[in-house]
């Protein structure tokens, strides 16, 4: 398994079905996330705003998490807070889930974080995804907000964690 960072050879429409294979559960659980059924043109917009990461298999993209430090967070009052970093359309493959690759991710993006000068490093999720929260939770993020995204049927949880350089990496 590699992170990496996206490259400008890497396939558009691999990562959108990255994204909508990794969402399509949330999808049927009635929650419209972007992720869920966004086309390429959304995808490429999406990844110019922050640093897209990737988890690449044998040559196949198997995860992927978008970063955007601290200058480039906003949306809400905690991302919009200094030292916040952020991180979003964060998904793995449904055959590759429970293998670690989404810790990898995490991992990769919380250095990121450290090496912006990041203090925290924080996201959103549907208040009505538990387990997610809890998956959020056991990587030692808080709930610190809610938020009401425009045009979404569900109100978000903002969670959060904290980061220093030196400290522990999410495990």
């Amino acid at each position: 398994m590699i992170i990496r960072h996206l490259t400008p050879g890497d396939s558009i429409p691999a990562l959108t079905d990255l994204l909508h294979a990794a969402y399509a559960g949330l999808g049927k659980m009635g929650f419209n996330y972007t992720a869920v059924d966004q086309t390429e043109d959304v995808t490429l917009k999406r990844i110019a705003r922050g640093d897209c990461l990737v988890a690449v298999e044998a040559g196949i993209l198997v995860g992927t998490i978008m970063f955007h430090a601290p200058s480039r967070s906003n949306g809400c009052p905690w991302y919009d807070r200094p030292g916040t970093a952020t991180i979003g359309q964060f998904g793995v493959h449904p055959d590759q889930q429970g293998r670690g690759v989404g810790t990898l991710l995490l991992r990769e993006a919380e250095s990121l974080a450290i090496s912006h000068g990041a203090d925290e490093l924080a996201l959103d999720t549907s208040e009505g995804a538990h387990h997610l929260i809890g998956w959020y939770e056991r990587a030692g993020f808080r709930s610190v907000d809610h938020a009401q995204w425009k045009g979404k049927t569900y109100r978000s949880v903002i969670m959060s964690r904290s980061v220093m350089s030196g400290s522990a990496p999410v495990s």
